[in-house]
């Protein structure tokens, strides 16, 4: 395809060779070249600094962003860029997102922030009109913007992966390791036509471990002081009695049980995102008791943070097949359980319907509203 007729253009928004990989995969399937700009950090003052190297005017800009371990950096190197196309009369600025950063902040927390709020707002104010990602960890999300956002799934891939890579699958089982994973699971399952399991509860803690709030409000205690609005007096009473609020009843979760038989089963739990691997090492023992013979993870998105893939590596867990939406090359290297599948065709072909006009649902053909 001819880069200067196309009447588009594609950038990589990131600096590193380990996150422009994706963008290169995502251009070559188009049969375009990636274009030329210069992302780069200023040793003197740790600024970020964009230089977009050709006229843009009047074109549909792709910025392609994977978010590396450096999530805060990403995001100023995308708004800086966006703002740069904006100011370059570029007609639509259209983010390639596949893992969206603070998405798991989309919800109110005590005296907290939604801060998935607050970047999608950053974004519409830089110049961004239209973004893709994939498996946001909210579909609620979508409604943060002021602009057209596409949500792709990485299902198909994974599914793929379940029927060619692993042997006996009809064997297998799909597991959802919460019970909030569980309409995930179920998606999964029905098109794969396996069982389904779900794994509720949690581990039982020592006593000492108890002052974490969970327990709270304390018990009730017998005072003598005053209650309600009575004055202290005893003597005059408040214009209306005083108010008794219900007893809050303690929240305490079960001990972890496995609803679902995964006895003499290949088990394979499916989410969106695996950063802190505890809770899936922790599924992977409960289901080695249960009988299963392998344990499968299969997830979106392979943050992998801290100690991940040694954790990985000395766990129950036999398989861990994520995408490569994230950066992971490094925690490979660290742990050869770790797999890659890639959804750079996906990604590739949302951008030419976007360009061209065309409808997005052949995209999302046999794609559950649960998934």
């Amino acid at each position: 395809m001819n880069v200067a007729k196309s009447g588009y253009r594609v950038f990589s928004a990131n600096s590193s060779a380990a996150c422009t990989e994706l963008a290169k995969k995502i251009t070559e399937r188009l049969g375009v070249e990636l274009g030329k700009s210069v992302v780069f950090q200023e040793s003197n003052r740790v600024e970020t600094r964009v230089d977009v190297k050709e006229s843009v005017r009047g074109q549909n800009i792709f910025i392609i962003q994977t978010i590396p371990r450096d999530v805060n950096t990403a995001i100023m190197e995308l708004l800086i860029m966006a703002y740069a196309l904006k100011t370059s009369c570029a007609k639509n600025i259209i983010g390639v997102i596949p893992y969206f950063p603070y998405s798991k902040q989309c919800k109110m927390r005590k005296r907290g922030s939604i801060v998935c709020k607050l970047l999608a707002s950053m974004l519409a104010k830089a110049g961004l009109t239209h973004i893709i990602t994939m498996d946001l960890h909210q579909k609620e999300i979508q409604g943060f913007f002021s602009f057209p956002v596409d949500n792709l799934r990485a299902s198909p891939f994974l599914i793929q992966y379940i029927q060619e890579e692993i042997p006996d699958y009809r064997n297998a089982i799909i597991v959802a390791k919460s019970p909030a994973a569980a309409k995930r699971a179920q998606s999964y399952a029905e098109r794969l036509r396996l069982g389904l399991a779900v794994i509720h509860g949690e581990a039982q803690c020592a006593e000492s471990d108890m002052a974490d709030g969970r327990h709270s409000p304390p018990c009730v205690r017998n005072t003598t002081g005053h209650t309600g609005l009575e004055l202290p007096s005893g003597k005059q009473q408040a214009p209306f009695p005083g108010i008794e609020l219900p007893m809050m009843m303690a929240k305490e979760k079960p001990p972890i049980t496995v609803v679902g038989d995964v006895g003499g089963r290949i088990a394979i739990i499916v989410d969106d995102i695996i950063d802190d691997v505890g809770d899936f090492v922790a599924a992977a023992e409960i289901l080695k008791e249960r009988g299963a013979y392998k344990i499968y993870i299969m997830a979106t998105h392979g943050l992998l943070s801290a100690d991940a893939p040694r954790l990985i590596e000395e766990s129950a867990i036999d398989v861990v097949v994520v995408t490569n939406t994230v950066p992971h090359e490094v925690q490979k290297l660290q742990c050869p359980k770790i797999k890659t599948v890639d959804v750079s065709m996906i990604l590739a072909e949302a951008i030419r319907r976007i360009h061209n006009g065309e409808s997005m649902a052949y995209l999302f053909r046999n794609i559950t509203v649960d998934d």
